[in-house]
């Protein structure tokens, strides 16, 4: 990867030549082409979808449909119908949530992991108390890995749904999908699975038949798409089994009957007028992420995250505590720690001063940091655009941070 070639293709760096970009978790920085993409939206056709029927409407809608079968190429859906559009992640794992609300009662269970990020956690953990079921957590081992032993003590016949990360968004934990689902089926065939891909799909080889969730979460903004957009898959066999939860435009059959006839996924569950620039944005920017190849991504990601582990604990030794995979193949993106005498929000605050951007305190997982003892940490993230050069600088300013704090 040439990776002066790729920062050419961001923006941002012409702004900002000088920006050490280490937050992409959080949200990833926006190609040109992605940019460019929702700009001839609105300034060549601007019109809403599956709606009007002259010209312009309908290249909308075509190109709006062209980016849903995008998606659904790139995570290796059966079908496009499989697709649904939300706002993010968060958007993605409460309609989940909502959707399967009416399936839960006080005679149930529902799994969820310490590993997870807030929006893979509190809509579960609202979801059981609403309805007076049990709430059950996986707890993580040493390794940061889930804690595979427990979980087949927790999943049991009333377990009805389990949810958990594919990749942890604070220890960069890739967590064997296939394996674990492989294992709540052999328990209970019909417990609903879902997985939170957020900090996954475009940094690692997703193929949802090949995980056989029934229901996978993420966020166009974390792969260099547009904010404000997300991604529901589901089995088309069991969204069509399920009644919608927003109601309005375009989702419809037949209002005026006395039983409303909704239409088939993924529109029952898309009322009203959606993203429509940013979802043609998402479009965008899988197909810039496949021109560079998800394979190659993750070599590039990965040989930072250990080079990242290495330079800082012979930088600062026994001062460091790492928190990242322990099994060089299980690690992603994403490598946190906490530094003897720096707080990580004064630690976040003065490596901004030096246009070093990183994530400093909780990262939306609290349940993680109270299980590790801990109060808040640093967290980089590396994308594309990150080299080692970008390590080393990041090391002298925590050397002089040190020294101030």
């Amino acid at each position: 990867m040439n990776i002066t070639d790729i920062k050419k293709a961001f923006p941002i760096f012409t702004h900002h030549p000088d920006l050490i970009y280490l937050d992409s978790a959080a949200t990833a920085l926006k190609p040109a082409v992605v940019i460019a993409s929702e700009q001839a939206y609105y300034e060549q056709c601007s019109t809403n979808i599956a709606r009007g029927i002259y010209p312009l409407a309908e290249q909308t809608t075509t190109a709006f449909e062209e980016s849903r079968a995008t998606v659904a190429r790139f995570i290796g859906a059966r079908t496009p119908e499989e697709v649904i559009f939300t706002a993010g992640t968060t958007a993605s794992l409460n309609l989940t949530a909502d959707l399967l609300a009416s399936r839960i009662t006080k005679e149930d269970n529902i799994v969820t992991t310490a590993l997870e990020h807030h929006s893979n956690f509190l809509p579960w953990k609202e979801l059981a108390k609403r309805n007076k079921a049990e709430l059950r957590i996986v707890p993580v081992t040493e390794t940061g890995t889930l804690h595979l032993e427990a979980l087949k003590k927790l999943v049991d016949n009333h377990t009805k749904i389990v949810a958990f990360s594919a990749t942890s968004n604070v220890l960069g934990t890739i967590n064997p999908v296939s394996e674990i689902i492989r294992i709540i089926r052999s328990l209970n065939k019909e417990t609903v699975i879902i997985v939170d891909a957020a900090q996954a799909v475009g940094h690692i080889p997703v193929d949802v038949v090949a995980w056989d969730a029934d229901f996978i979460a993420f966020s166009g903004h974390k792969l260099f798409g547009p904010t404000g957009v997300g991604v529901l898959f589901g089995k088309q066999t069991l969204l069509n089994q399920l009644s919608p939860v927003a109601f309005g435009g375009g989702m419809v059959l037949d209002a005026c009957a006395l039983e409303t006839l909704y239409k088939d996924a993924p529109a029952r569950f898309e009322a009203g007028t959606p993203n429509i620039a940013g979802i043609i944005g998402l479009g965008a920017a899988i197909t810039f992420i496949e021109s560079i190849g998800v394979a190659e991504i993750h070599a590039h990601e990965t040989k930072l995250a250990r080079y990242a582990c290495q330079a800082l604990q012979k930088a600062f030794g026994d001062d460091i505590r790492i928190l990242a995979a322990k099994n060089p193949e299980d690690q992603s993106s994403i490598v946190s720690f906490t530094l003897t005498g720096a707080h990580p929000h004064d630690t976040a605050q003065l490596l901004g001063e030096h246009n070093i951007c990183v994530r400093a305190g909780l990262q939306c997982a609290a349940p993680l940091h109270e299980a590790l003892n801990l109060s808040a940490t640093t967290r980089l993230s590396f994308s594309i655009y990150n080299t080692e050069h970008d390590i080393d600088l990041l090391i002298t300013r925590l050397k002089e941070i040190r020294t101030i704090l």
